[in-house]
């Protein structure tokens, strides 16, 4: 297994925002096709789990517009949104530092509508076993931690808490990032592969914590309270060219975040638990859903807001992905969410 330094460039990015800029212009011939007032949107999922726009799609939010191509599962939310900026997909979720680096590298993206976060009942922690020596996050220099990606939120969290802890950029560097797929982090930690375990909030975080023998070092819910962590982004040649289905796509995606803010837990259980059986995808399970707790966005309606880029503006300056303050209106807008005016404020 391969440890990176949390430090490492994260030149994949830039590789596809380049890759993104020249295929910009012929890439949309391939894209978003449409077929009496059905938009076709292509994306990717997540294995034993049903996304916001999954959800808004089998409760008929889209209100017939838009139709859902899955090619196939990603691997991190920095991945998911790369594949969108570069054609190969039409829409993907990450969480707001990622959408803030890739679009500054110039990919042709922007994003609309929210996709996860933290709220008092899903947030993302950093467990260890009981019997660690690991109690504060000062305690996390030289050690490794499995992380669900490279530059993606875990990355930052724990930039910022170290930072916040007073450690050095050189003590921050010399925490070894180790990623691995969130169903399999829980097991590396307690096979001793890993020293601390950035657990996903929502059903694997709470799998583990059923299973017992460990303890949060800390929890980004305690470093920064309920907070608007991730976005769906779109091309901006799909917002160009077809504005009316991006807005069905925000729109929809919006009530279905508010759907799982005001559903009893178990009956939003049970629509995953009908989704992910009607699929058919290989290898699925659904025996984790019952961890499910919250949709885990504070904002009504997905509505998104500059402090969800301005947040990690620290990360970003300090991992050289920028060298002044972020202009997070460059990168999202709220107006093909016809559900955020006023949700949050504008």
């Amino acid at each position: 297994m391969r440890h990176t330094r949390i430090a490492a460039v994260f030149t994949h990015a830039c590789a596809a925002a380049l890759a993104a800029t020249a295929l910009a212009a012929c890439g949309s011939s391939d894209s978003a096709v449409s077929h009496g007032g059905v938009t076709t949107l292509r994306y990717q999922g997540w294995t034993d789990q049903v996304t916001n726009a999954e959800l808004a799609d089998a409760l008929g939010f889209f209100g017939g517009r838009i139709k859902l191509d899955w090619i196939g599962n990603t691997i991190s939310g920095p991945q998911d949104i790369q594949a969108a900026a570069t054609g190969q997909t039409d829409f993907g979720g990450a969480f707001a530092g990622a959408v803030a680096k890739l679009a500054s590298a110039g990919a042709p993206i922007t994003a609309v509508v929210d996709d996860g976060g933290a709220d008092d009942q899903t947030f993302a922690g950093y467990y260890v076993l009981d019997s660690s020596s690991i109690h504060t996050a000062a305690d996390l220099v030289g050690k490794k931690v499995g992380v669900n990606t490279l530059g993606g939120q875990n990355e930052a969290d724990i930039h910022d808490a170290l930072k916040k802890a007073g450690l050095t950029l050189a003590q921050i560097k010399s925490v070894q990032l180790v990623p691995l797929p969130p169903p399999n982090t829980e097991d590396a930690l307690r096979k001793g592969q890993i020293d601390v375990a950035a657990l996903q909030g929502g059903q694997f975080q709470q799998r583990a914590l059923a299973d017992g023998g460990i303890r949060p070092v800390f929890t980004e819910l305690e470093q920064y309270g309920p907070f608007n962590g991730s976005e769906y982004v779109v091309r901006n040649d799909l917002i160009a060219e077809n504005p009316a289905a991006v807005t069905a796509f925000a729109t929809g995606v919006a009530k279905a975040i508010e759907w799982q803010r005001t559903t009893p837990v178990d009956q939003v259980i049970a629509e995953f638990a009908k989704i992910i059986n009607a699929r058919h995808r290989p290898n699925e399970d659904t025996s984790t859903l019952k961890y499910w707790r919250s949709v885990g966005i504070p904002a009504r309606y997905g509505a998104i807001s500059d402090i969800d880029f301005t947040r990690w503006q620290s990360w970003l300056q300090d991992t050289g992905a920028i060298s002044g303050p972020l202009q997070p209106s460059k990168f999202y807008t709220n107006r093909f969410n016809s559900l955020a005016v006023g949700a949050n404020g504008g």
